[in-house]
């Protein structure tokens, strides 16, 4: 039965990688969007790269293989790019959505699990510290490849958004410099517990199941 223990594992990462991506768009709707992604984009790599932790420590702890970190925002980001196909369909412009880049996250985690011998201690140190520096990084990568945002926010505001909320134009340097810098450094610092409260579920999980 030890296969059919394992499918069951993978079916579970599958399902909660659904509903993290969901919560994604429902707890993010403004900052999903290009329309706003520039103002908030430190709120954005911060919530993103918690989450993200969360999960995918869980998942990896859990079946102690190192690569599920990976393979489980493989499937958020299988199941957003969906979603973005879903709005292209609609008739808005292919950079209407930006999918956020978890994956070389995910990637770095899962290496900082193998190269430290599966040692739980340094995943949630180190690799919850990589998670929170290097997700901004990617992130803004990405979204230097799209088009402008405040031509997207301009020519198509979001359906949903009332009248009174059609993105501005935003400002930029008002409040911080540099939104990757305070957006990895915020995310070192809270990534790190984050992922230690993944890790932390797993005595909760096997405690359940015993």
């Amino acid at each position: 039965m030890v296969w059919l223990r394992r499918t069951t594992h993978y079916l579970f990462i599958v399902v909660v990688a659904v509903n993290s991506t969901l919560l994604t768009i429902n707890a993010g709707d403004h900052i999903f969007y290009t329309d706003w992604m520039w103002t908030s984009f430190v709120v954005f790599s911060v919530s993103q790269s918690t989450m993200l932790a969360v999960g995918a420590v869980y998942y990896m702890l859990f079946t102690g293989v190192p690569g599920t970190a990976t393979y489980y925002a493989t499937i958020m980001t299988i199941y957003t790019w969906v979603a973005k196909g879903a709005w292209f369909a609609l008739g808005y412009p292919y950079d209407f959505i930006v999918v956020p880049v978890w994956i070389p996250s995910a990637m770095l985690l899962d290496l900082t699990y193998w190269a430290t011998r599966r040692n739980k201690h340094a995943v949630i140190i180190i690799g919850g510290t990589l998670v929170g520096l290097s997700f901004p990084l990617f992130n803004m990568v990405n979204l230097l490849l799209v088009r402008d945002p405040l031509e997207v926010a301009f020519k198509y505001p979001r359906p949903t958004l009332p009248a009174y909320m059609t993105p501005i134009e935003p400002q930029v340097g008002k409040f911080y410099n540099s939104p990757v810098a305070l957006g990895s450094g915020a995310g070192a610092v809270l990534t790190v517990p984050m992922t230690a409260m993944g890790a932390k579920l797993n005595t909760w999980t096997y405690r359940w199941m015993a």
